[in-house]
C-alpha cells in the first residue's frame, strides 16, 4: 500500500483543530490508511474499528487511552443512535481529544439518532487517485477562472493509461497487475454487498441488487432510464429508484443532473450515470468519459468541502437532443464546459451552441489523443494527459 500523503491530509489536520471530521468515500479508497497511518502520526492516537468487538465495546464505553489526543473511529455510523453517543463523547472531552470518523457510507445523511451533530463536524469525501494526485501535483483550478495546465509531460500519458486500465483505488493502482485487479474487483464487490449494503440499507433483495450492479456499467455515460432498469429487473420504478439512491449513499455510483437555463429548452429530470470505480466500465469511450467525470466530481467536492464554494457538476442537453458531456458551475453560474472525445479534432457544434446560448465563459474539448493541443473558435482542444493535471 502506498503511504504517500493524500490530497486531504492537510485539510483534515486543519479541520481537526476546531471540529470533528467525518471522512467518507467508497470502500478501499484509502480512508483508514489516511486516518491511521498518516493523520494519526501528527498526534498520539488510537484506532477503534466497529468490526472488532473488543474495540467496539471499549469505544462505546468511552474507554479512551489517556495519552491519545486523536481518536479514529472506523464504521461507527453502524451503531444505532451513533450521533447521540458521539455528541456526548465529544462534548464531555472538553477539547482534550479530537475525533475522526471514517466510513464507506455518507455519514452526513444517515439519520440513526434523534440528536444532531450539526455545527460540530466537517465532512470530507476521499476520492480515488486522479492524474494530478498520482503525479504528486496540487490543484491548479481556480473558481471562475480559465483552467491552467501543467507543461507537457510524456510520463503523464503513461500514468493516464494506467488509471484507465486499473482505476484510481490505491491497491490495484500501485500493484499495476491485471490479475490482481480482477480479483480485487470481485472481492471488493462481494464485501460491498455482504457488509455495506446489508448493514446500512436493510434491503433484503441482495440478489436483485447484485443484478442491478451488473447492469450499471453498461449504462455509464448515458442518460439513465429507471423504467428500463425496472423492466430488466422485474420490479417497480420506485424500488429501482430507491436502490440507486442506496448505491449513491454507499459510494458505488453517482448521477449528474442536467443544467437548467431559461435560455435553452433543457431536459429536466433525466440524469447521467457514472461509477466511482471507472475501471469496471467495459466500453473504451464510456470508461474514458467516466474517468473525466470522476476528476471533475473530485474538483467540485474539494472546492465545496474545503473552500465553501457552491461548485456543482452537470451535463447539458436540450429537448432536441443536443448534448455536451459536462458543465461545471460556480455559485450557480456556468464556469466551464467539457466535451469528451476519444479522437476528434473538429470542435463540437453542440459545445459552440450551448456556449453561445447560455454564456459559458470557458469551453474545453478533451481527447485521449496526446498530440491534439490547440484552440479553435474559442474552444481549447486539449489532451486528457494535460487537461486532468489542473485537478489536484
Amino acid at each position: 500500500m502506498d503511504l504517500r500523503p493524500r490530497y486531504l491530509e492537510e485539510p483534515i489536520v486543519e479541520d481537526l483543530a476546531s471540529k470533528m471530521v467525518f471522512l467518507g468515500g467508497p470502500r478501499q479508497v484509502g480512508k483508514t490508511t489516511l486516518a491511521r497511518d498518516i493523520v494519526g502520526k501528527r498526534w498520539p492516537s488510537s484506532f477503534f474499528s466497529w468490526d472488532k468487538l473488543v474495540q467496539r465495546k471499549a469505544a462505546l464505553k468511552g474507554e479512551w487511552p489517556p495519552e491519545s489526543r486523536l481518536i479514529v473511529l472506523d464504521e461507527f455510523h453502524k451503531q444505532p443512535k451513533w450521533k447521540t453517543w458521539l455528541k456526548g463523547e465529544h462534548d464531555t472531552s472538553e477539547g482534550r481529544r479530537v475525533f475522526l470518523l471514517t466510513g464507506s457510507a455518507r455519514m452526513n445523511v444517515y439519520r440513526r439518532g434523534g440528536d444532531s451533530l450539526q455545527g460540530r463536524y466537517h465532512y470530507r469525501t476521499l476520492h480515488p487517485f486522479t492524474l494530478a494526485e498520482l503525479r504528486g501535483d496540487g490543484l491548479l483550478a481556480k473558481p471562475g477562472a480559465a483552467l491552467e495546465f501543467r507543461e507537457r509531460d510524456d510520463g503523464a500519458g503513461a500514468d493516464l493509461e494506467t488509471l484507465l486500465r486499473v482505476g484510481g483505488f490505491p491497491e490495484p493502482l500501485f500493484r499495476g497487475d491485471a490479475r490482481f485487479h480482477r480479483r480485487w474487483q470481485a472481492e471488493r464487490m462481494e464485501r460491498f454487498f455482504r457488509e455495506d449494503v446489508r448493514d446500512l440499507t436493510r434491503i433484503a433483495e441482495l440478489g436483485s441488487l447484485a443484478l442491478l450492479a451488473d447492469l450499471l456499467p453498461g449504462r455509464v455515460a448515458s442518460i439513465l432510464s429507471i423504467n428500463s432498469l425496472a423492466g430488466d429487473l422485474a420490479v417497480n420504478f420506485r424500488t429501482v429508484a430507491a436502490w440507486l439512491v442506496s448505491f449513491e449513499l454507499l459510494y458505488h455510483s453517482f448521477r449528474i443532473p442536467p443544467f437548467q437555463s431559461r435560455k435553452v429548452p433543457a431536459v429536466r429530470k433525466e440524469r447521467k450515470l457514472y461509477l466511482w470505480d471507472w475501471s469496471a466500465v467495459d466500453g473504451e469511450g464510456a470508461r474514458f468519459e467516466n474517468l473525466v467525470a470522476s476528476h471533475l466530481l473530485k474538483l467540485c467536492d474539494y472546492l465545496h468541502e474545503h473552500e465553501g464554494w457552491k461548485t456543482e457538476l452537470h451535463y447539458l442537453r436540450d429537448t432536441t437532443g443536443r448534448e455536451v458531456d459536462f458543465l461545471v458551475t460556480h455559485q450557480g453560474k456556468p464556469w466551464f464546459a467539457v466535451e469528451v472525445k476519444l479522437d476528434d479534432r473538429e470542435v463540437s457544434r453542440n459545445l459552440l451552441y450551448f456556449r453561445d446560448r447560455i454564456g459559458i465563459p470557458f469551453c474545453y474539448q478533451v481527447t485521449r489523443t496526446a498530440n491534439a493541443d490547440f484552440e479553435k473558435l474559442g474552444v481549447r482542444v486539449v489532451p486528457a494527459s494535460r487537461f486532468l493535471t489542473a485537478f489536484g
